[in-house]
């Protein structure tokens, strides 16, 4: 069922992504060559107690995933994209890291992620990087009243397509309210002017993700991490976003903080 927030519970929700926000900045700043993925969800979970949160992550199990995700952060690491479950694995130059992180807040969820390079970065993997962030702004700037689903979907293909990319769309963009994980999904391919019109009060998580040089994914002996099936790279980004009559507000956005 889809679920449109009042202009009061959207305010609501402000605390949520101001803290998801918070911690990703938090995180990028301090990771590392060196940084362990474990330090790192500890860290998170240590933000989450002293802000007196609740993780998303950590008892989530949905059919896709063999057993409860058991951290409270999300680490794909060069080939890997989505789903990354931490584990021992100090980072090294070059690394190409993505940070997905969701939490609740007085009830209410946001999510986002964010990809950086560690060390020396390849050009291949800014570039990738910024297709991401590219497609994000895209949709954002498409989330807007009288727009519908498939206008979303349709400007982050176009963004993806421009660069070469392929475009798998198992995994995407869902509703944020009161759970992680809502409907409408959002795919990130698909043609304008179709799908669930876009209204007032809809709030949602739009996130690019792209590999290298295949859209197809495959699944680590952990049963979370999806990785290139080819070993290529890939990139992640994404906001929670709430549609207004005055447009796109990025519940999520991280520039107050001085980061992207």
């Amino acid at each position: 069922m889809i679920e449109l927030r009042t202009p009061a519970e959207i305010e609501a929700m402000r605390p949520a992504g101001r803290f998801v926000a918070e911690v990703l900045a938090t995180l990028r700043d301090e990771t590392k060559v060196g940084t362990n993925l474990l330090h790192l969800d500890r860290r998170a979970h240590e933000m989450i107690r002293a802000a007196g949160a609740e993780s998303c992550y950590i008892d989530y199990h949905p059919s896709f995933g063999a057993s409860p995700f058991g951290k409270v952060l999300c680490t794909s690491i060069n080939d890997a994209v989505l789903h990354g479950l931490p584990h021992d694995y100090a980072l090294r130059d070059g690394d190409l890291v993505s940070l997905d992180f969701a939490a609740s807040v007085d009830g209410w969820v946001a999510d986002s992620a964010v990809s950086f390079v560690v060390g020396t970065p390849r050009e291949e993997d800014l570039a990738l990087i910024d297709t991401t962030q590219r497609a994000l702004a895209a949709a954002i700037d498409a989330a807007t009243v009288g727009h519908k689903i498939g206008d979303i979907s349709a400007a982050i293909a176009a963004v993806a397509r421009a660069e070469g990319l392929s475009i798998n769309t198992d995994f995407g963009g869902h509703g944020v309210g009161r759970t992680m994980h809502g409907d409408p999904h959002v795919a990130n391919d698909g043609k304008a002017g179709r799908g669930y019109p876009l209204r007032a009060g809809l709030v949602v998580a739009l996130e690019p993700w792209f590999l290298h040089t295949t859209d197809e994914l495959i699944t680590d002996p952990d049963g979370w991490t999806l990785r290139s099936a080819d070993g290529s790279r890939g990139s992640h980004s994404e906001h929670t976003v709430a549609i207004t009559p005055d447009g796109p507000i990025v519940l999520t956005d991280r520039s107050f903080l001085g980061v992207d």
